[in-house]
């Protein structure tokens, strides 16, 4: 008999993440490696800055999605 070779199926290596604002307590999920600034929806506060691959984080962050 004949058995089949396990296929290995890549994990993607982005989250996304709840991220807590630094000046008004919001709490927000984001991606981890977005290409694009994203700012609080309560008071308008950078929230991540974009990198060339994973974005800097400014706030705290809370909770790790998967």
């Amino acid at each position: 008999m004949s058995r089949k070779k396990k296929v290995l199926i890549p994990m993607p290596k982005s989250k996304f993440l709840k991220v807590k604002c630094p000046s008004c307590g919001n709490e927000q999920i984001v991606f981890d490696h977005a290409s694009f600034p994203v700012r609080c929806l309560i008071c308008g506060a950078q929230l991540v800055q974009p990198t060339g691959a994973k974005a800097k984080l400014l706030g705290e962050v809370v909770k790790i999605l998967s």
